[in-house]
């Protein structure tokens, strides 16, 4: 709010340069909540993923937690107005890379009812195989 109300001051006052700046703090802020956002999905989706392959196995109840989550990362990576995405296909691969520790973490509370640890659990699924795959599930087809 404050940004805003330093914003129409400036354009008042006819600085264009630093309304200007402003604008581009604006951008950088929503652009950060908007991965910030992604990246809570994608811990979801990762989870869950995780879970089937070392289950070996899916529920209904993992499958629609999946879909729902690519859903909402899909919703939340489109540019409504301006059309296009805020995240290329690299900057999502990045942002999976960065949500799988944490999806990790998560995972080794819920397989098996908690049997491995963190350390434990990595090394029983293929990292690049499931970041792969929510990517091919989030990108649009």
């Amino acid at each position: 709010m404050e940004e805003l109300l330093e914003l129409k001051d400036l354009l008042l006052k006819g600085d264009v340069p630093g309304a200007l700046v402003i604008v581009e703090e604006l951008e950088e802020m929503s652009r950060n909540d908007i991965i910030k956002t992604i990246r809570s999905y994608a811990i979801i989706l990762l989870l869950h993923l995780i879970k089937q392959q070392v289950e070996n196995r899916t529920t209904r109840s993992w499958d629609v937690s999946i879909r729902n989550s690519v859903r909402e990362i899909q919703r939340e990576n489109k540019r409504r107005k301006a059309g296009g995405y805020y995240l290329c296909s690299e900057e999502l691969f990045e942002t999976l890379e960065e949500a799988y520790l944490n999806a990790i973490d998560e995972a080794s509370l819920k397989v098996e009812q908690g049997r491995y640890e963190p350390e434990e659990l990595e090394q029983l699924v293929n990292r690049e195989e499931i970041i792969n795959r929510a990517l091919t599930l989030i990108l649009p087809q």
